[in-house]
């Protein structure tokens, strides 16, 4: 498989996505993460089409140093009833300073007649033309030929002239793409064969996630005799999104055996999703495959039973392969078995006693809202408290109140003690928890200055008794970092202020607790 061509398309067809808008300080950085993970091709976008492309082209002849991989401008072929050397687009994808040029194609007739409204027979030439000439221009050309499944059902013989003629002018890869994403792996894999068999072109393979099947249909495309793979991280893309490439290239590397990325770079797959994650401000998916926070993590008892014999009954393959790790959830769910191993890796040996109470208390606190699978930091604290005796205590609060007023202006007042001396501090707020964060913070940072460092990075609400209206429980999530990471503590009430208030003071008690 040298021949293999992993081809990412996260700053061209990813970034369509809704909601993802990317600068193109972000697209160079992204650029610089796939091609640290090895990925052979970066599709940088369409030179000439929009001002922000056009910019990056020109910044990546000095700003990027790429090691692995090659970068692809993309664009489509010339207008009907112009030459190629004559169409402005065609200039700006010689000019782009790639060494590669995807093409756009229509394979399908009613798009060519309907969509270009043009001949069939133009639209050959278009392609003809286009490929020939960026091939005379030095540049390497690959073909995407648009709605290619869809064509080839509608009328085979014209969505395989549409390959051979793009073929036959010089091109190095036709992928077929399912645009519309409404393919089934088996259908894909059928397509993909006759492909081969008939046109003898290095075929690749591009698809949409419309019948949840992408990672599946490029699986099967590839088995089928695809050479070139394209996909996005983390599946960006419009709609339903485009084929997860870090899936697909974890599949074809760990489940059936191919060289597709440079020895050891699967490992960094975890950590390129979320470093890309953190460029589109798209919060990384729990549930992704491989990659996901979730992907190996484990709350059922039986299972954690299982696990503490041996990892791999209930495990598909060593999260290490791709950076990932396993993870213990602690929940009602849980039995004895997941409270030792999570307190194991949390740095403590508990006997059979103390297991038994601290699973009965995680429960009971359950059934009156508290949630510790996504808040570790709490569960900790939970455990130091029945292991030695006593809870964590940097401060000890005397009173706490808020203020809001019918203008908007809200403030907050904390009484504390720290290391023998009270503080009383008055702050105001965007709202009533960040009021009581801040008056909180300058309290204790008299005391404790390593505070300063502690910064508040996410925060959720939910009512976990809903039929209560206005008068439900409610359970709170603050996650708080610094420099060496980050942690996340739940609070319950009887409203959302008391809530945080438990939530602030844990994340606070168990970030003093990490420094000291």
């Amino acid at each position: 498989m040298s021949d293999f061509h992993v081809y990412d398309t996260t700053l061209r067809d990813g970034a369509q996505q809704e909601g993802l808008n990317l600068s193109v300080a972000d697209k160079l950085a992204i650029a610089r993460q796939l091609d640290a993970l090895g990925v052979g091709y970066i599709e940088g976008g369409w030179p000439g089409a929009n001002p922000k492309d056009t910019e990056f082209f020109q910044r990546a002849r000095t700003e990027l140093k790429l090691e692995h991989a090659q970068l692809a401008a993309f664009g489509a072929t010339r207008r009907a009833g112009l030459k190629a050397a004559d169409d402005p687009l065609i200039a700006a994808l010689r000019d782009s300073g790639a060494g590669v040029v995807t093409l756009v194609a229509k394979s399908h007739d009613r798009h060519v007649e309907l969509a270009l409204r043009t001949t069939l027979e133009e639209n050959l030439a278009m392609i003809r033309d286009t490929v020939t000439h960026l091939r005379a221009e030095g540049q390497r050309v690959f073909l995407d030929a648009e709605h290619f499944f869809d064509g080839y059902r509608a009328n085979r013989a014209y969505a395989l002239e549409v390959l051979r003629t793009a073929t036959e002018a010089g091109a190095d890869v036709v992928a077929l793409c399912d645009t519309n994403g409404g393919m089934l792996p088996t259908w894909v894999a059928d397509v993909v064969h006759d492909v081969v068999e008939a046109t003898g072109a290095k075929v690749g393979i591009h698809c949409h996630n419309d019948t949840g099947c992408a990672v599946a249909n490029s699986l099967a495309a590839v088995d089928a005799g695809a050479t070139h793979v394209q996909g996005t991280v983390n599946g960006y893309g419009e709609r339903t999104g485009n084929a997860d490439l870090i899936a697909v290239v974890a599949n074809l590397e760990l489940k059936l055996g191919r060289s597709v990325l440079p020895d050891g770079s699967l490992r960094e797959a975890t950590r390129t999703a979320h470093a890309i994650a953190d460029v589109t401000n798209v919060p990384p998916a729990s549930r992704q495959p491989y990659v996901g926070s979730s992907a190996f993590a484990h709350k059922a008892g039986l299972h954690a039973s299982a696990i503490k014999v041996d990892p791999d009954l209930y495990q598909h393959m060593d999260p290490l392969g791709v950076g990932n790790d396993m993870r213990l959830l602690v929940s009602d769910m849980a039995g004895r078995a997941s409270i030792e191993l999570k307190g194991r890796e949390l740095g403590f040996e508990l006997d059979a006693a103390l297991a038994r109470r601290v699973t009965d208390r995680v429960k009971e606190l359950e059934s009156r809202g508290y949630t510790f699978e996504a808040a570790d930091a709490s569960f900790e604290l939970l455990l130091l408290e029945e292991v030695e005796g006593a809870r964590p205590s940097y401060f000890d609060v005397e009173s706490w109140r808020v203020i809001s007023d019918h203008a908007g202006l809200t403030e907050a007042t904390v009484k504390i003690v720290a290391d023998g001396v009270r503080f009383v501090v008055t702050d105001e707020g965007n709202g009533p928890v960040n009021a009581l964060d801040r008056a909180l913070r300058a309290a204790i940072e008299q005391a404790f200055p390593e505070v300063q460092q502690f910064e508040l990075t996410d925060y959720k609400v939910r009512l976990f008794d809903e039929g209560h209206g206005t008068n439900a429980k409610t359970r709170v999530l603050i996650e708080t970092s610094d420099s060496d990471g980050s942690w996340v503590t739940v609070g319950v009430g009887e409203n959302v202020i008391e809530a945080s208030w438990e939530a602030l003071v844990d994340g606070l008690t168990f970030g003093l607790r990490r420094h000291r």
